[in-house]
């Protein structure tokens, strides 16, 4: 599953920004009724470091609740996360353990490294159609981003892992609770997505696909031609200003 080679546009100070690829054209937004944004290292940049809080937080309650030392606990956390979608999944399947106790646990981090972004704000404000948060996170850790980023406004709704039954992307189970919950049409849908394999599904059921690649991602093997990427871009905010701008909205 390799990010297929595109022709990227630049912007600002020497941000990659592809609206478009060199397999489709620049999104037209009136093709989209509703825009689904994945949380973390989607809607804020990978350089705040947030989600290395909750990796780690999910390691110490891995070695707590096996008496595992640490570099022990952070295999099995990445064993469970290969192999189930979340480390929580597999700590479900093997251990039985309270999910809500676990989502409190390794969500109670510092989310002041995530800056407002005046300028999110206003590119999403000029884009057509419903806005939601699509996230294997939990509602509160997912309003504490959007409360900083200064975006609450935008969305509608937020459907975690929670909503999703502890099921998480990329199984078909929660794309299909969620468009079923919230009335909505998969071709007539947009997907960001900063986790390569979590866009297969969105793309098999139709929706319009982004690829927010930042780095070293796994999940994206050596072979070329991911036909499931529409389109991919390093920073999210210059992608929905370029979009947004595009047609003048």
């Amino acid at each position: 599953m390799r990010v297929a080679e595109v022709t990227a546009k630049t912007s600002g100070a020497g941000e990659r920004s592809d609206p478009g690829s060199a397999a489709r054209p620049p999104l037209d937004p009136a093709s989209i009724d509703v825009w689904l944004f994945d949380l973390d290292n989607t809607l804020y940049p990978a350089s705040c470091r947030l989600f290395d809080q909750i990796d780690r937080a999910m390691g110490r309650y891995v070695a707590d609740l096996l008496s595992l030392e640490p570099a022990e606990a952070r295999a099995l956390q990445k064993q469970y996360f290969r192999e189930h979608g979340t480390t929580l999944r597999g700590l479900m399947a093997h251990h039985d353990i309270d999910p809500h106790d676990y989502l409190s646990v390794v969500h109670d981090i510092d989310h002041t490294p995530v800056q407002p972004n005046p300028r999110l704000n206003t590119a999403l404000g000029r884009l057509p159609g419903r806005k939601l948060v699509f996230t294997n996170g939990s509602v509160p850790h997912a309003e504490a981003v959007l409360q900083r980023l200064g975006i609450p406004h935008h969305f509608e709704a937020i459907f975690d892992i929670v909503a999703s039954d502890f099921v998480p992307k990329p199984d078909p189970a929660p794309y299909h609770e969620l468009l079923k919950r919230h009335d909505i049409d998969p071709t007539r849908a947009f997907f960001a997505e900063d986790s390569a394999r979590n866009l297969v599904p969105a793309h098999a059921l139709g929706m319009t696909t982004l690829y927010v690649q930042h780095g070293a991602d796994w999940n994206v093997d050596p072979h070329v031609g991911a036909n499931y990427i529409h389109h991919r871009c390093e920073d999210v905010t210059d992608w929905v200003e370029a979009v947004a701008g595009a047609r003048g909205l």
